[in-house]
């Protein structure tokens, strides 16, 4: 069943392709990725946030991936033990 909509093309339950939000950058961000769309790098500031944040979450996923498998070669997290010692050593109360 259709329902006309804000977009025509949604069907009732649809979700859409893309989704229309607003946020907040600081203008010089804002001035250099216009400069990147400028020059043919992206088709619009959209497909340049939208490439960004893309970029930014499947560096997390690898971040997190990696940190799995040096847990995992070095036989877990730390115990408590280690995490004092860690921190007494940082603080500088080690010398």
């Amino acid at each position: 069943m259709f329902r006309r909509t804000r977009n025509l093309s949604m069907m009732i339950g649809m979700t859409p392709s893309k989704i229309k939000v607003a946020v907040t950058l600081s203008p010089g961000l804002v001035e250099r990725a216009r400069a990147r769309v400028a020059v043919g790098e992206y088709s619009s500031l959209s497909a340049f946030v939208e490439h960004a944040i893309g970029c930014q979450l499947a560096a997390e996923a690898d971040f997190d991936s990696i940190i799995d498998e040096m847990l995992d070669a070095t036989g877990g997290p730390p115990s408590a033990a280690e995490r004092a010692e860690a921190r007494r050593l940082l603080d500088g109360s080690a010398a």
